[in-house]
């Protein structure tokens, strides 16, 4: 599944080429996704000139001049510049065609993506309203994680986890982050001292930004928006490893599961 850096890769891959752009058209294939397209996204889109491409979380805001668009890349979505001649496959369900010979192509194999009208005040769309905090908002930080979390029962991993508390991020990076942090992932948020949460908050945002520089993880077949694959997925210290060796202790990786996902840590590393 894309997370935050996927997201974020896509949308750094699409600016240069959508800014000031003119929407010529808009193709729609199919329209049943986790929510229907609407039926007159057609219109809301054509003839609008493109200002900005936001992420919220895990979300996309293609915003134009008459409103914007609101995308996710669900489970199995991808967002890619292709030229607006090239042939469309059996999952490529909607393209943007541009004033520049180009077309953004939304493809979504498992159709669990979104691909919506926000208006002209998206923050308030439903989808949006109920969102945590940004993970690369300089407002993380260990007396924000402390704060937040005191009295919680919940354990840590599933806390971070939680888009309406932090949004955005994903069960890899969660699982590398705490790692970073030295802190068990099955550990109840509320029991984590205020000095740990300082190195967890660092540890997010690096592990974050690290996995954006590398262009995300290619898991399947994630390609970023001009068809490259993402490579953080060769910098990973416990996930997808169960049974090979800690790269710093030399302990074997451990496998558990969480809510149905599955979790990685260091038995010695991370307490």
């Amino acid at each position: 599944m894309p997370e935050l850096p996927e997201v974020e890769t896509t949308r750094l891959g699409l600016l240069p080429h959508i800014l000031g752009r003119r929407i010529e058209k808009v193709l729609v294939r199919e329209r049943r996704l986790r929510w229907p397209i609407p039926p007159d996204i057609e219109q809301q889109l054509a003839g609008c000139t493109v200002q900005d491409a936001r992420r919220l979380g895990k979300y996309l805001l293609l915003d134009c001049d008459k409103g914007s668009l609101l995308l996710h890349l669900g489970m199995s979505g991808r967002l890619r510049m292709v030229p607006a001649s090239q042939m469309y496959g059996k999952h490529d369900h909607v393209d943007i065609v541009l004033d520049n010979e180009m077309t953004m192509r939304f493809t979504d194999p498992r159709r669990f993506g979104a691909f919506l009208w926000a208006g002209d005040d998206p923050l308030a769309h439903p989808l949006l309203t109920g969102l945590g905090l940004e993970p690369l908002d300089e407002s993380l930080s260990g007396a924000w994680l402390y704060g937040s979390t005191r009295g919680a029962k919940v354990a840590i991993k599933l806390w971070l986890m939680d888009s309406k508390r932090i949004t955005g991020i994903g069960n890899i990076y969660a699982n590398e982050a705490l790692f970073r942090a030295g802190i068990h992932p099955l550990r109840p948020a509320g029991r984590i001292a205020l000095l740990r949460f300082g190195r967890l908050a660092a540890a997010i945002q690096d592990t974050l930004r690290s996995a954006i520089e590398a262009g995300g993880s290619t898991l399947r077949d994630f390609v970023d928006a001009n068809g490259k694959p993402g490579y953080f997925q060769q910098q990973y210290c416990v996930y997808s490893r169960a049974g090979l060796p800690c790269l710093v202790c030399g302990t074997h990786i451990k496998l558990v599961r969480q809510s149905g996902r599955a979790t990685y840590f260091c038995p010695a590393c991370q307490r």
